[in-house]
């Protein structure tokens, strides 16, 4: 079976912050200083309440699966799915090392980084021990 190559990101203004320090293998999360919750994806203003007053967190790396959906019929196959992260928001990924057989909706998931085609990583989830 061949192996998933995943398309190097493009940060833009938004997201650089982001995209370097997933170099450095951290995973940032976006909060929001006014109503004081995190958002997902990555922008200048909280979707929730329209602020600007927005600061990057270093995030727990935690979640669990809200749903998801194992492509079989790809080449090579994978599991596409929503992870709600420990701090709130939830994020579209794909859950790797793993049977799609046994993930579970709820399950505990942990964040770990793969190379992508360019020079940023891509944070993607595996079952958690």
């Amino acid at each position: 079976m061949k192996e998933k190559t995943y398309p190097s990101p493009i940060p833009n203004p938004d997201t650089q912050v982001f995209w370097d320090a997933a170099k450095e293998g951290r995973f940032l999360v976006k909060f929001c200083k006014d109503c004081g919750k995190a958002h997902w994806y990555p922008r200048a203003v909280c979707p929730l309440c329209f602020s600007s007053n927005t600061e990057w967190r270093n995030g727990s790396g935690k979640g669990s699966i809200y749903t998801y959906s194992p492509m079989r019929r790809a080449d090579p196959p994978f599991v596409l799915a929503y992870v709600t992260l420990e701090e709130g928001p939830t994020m579209l990924t794909n859950i790797v090392d793993c049977d799609p057989d046994q993930l579970a909706i709820g399950q505990a998931v942990e964040l770990l980084f793969r190379p992508s085609t360019g020079e940023y990583p891509i944070p993607l989830f595996k079952p958690a021990l």
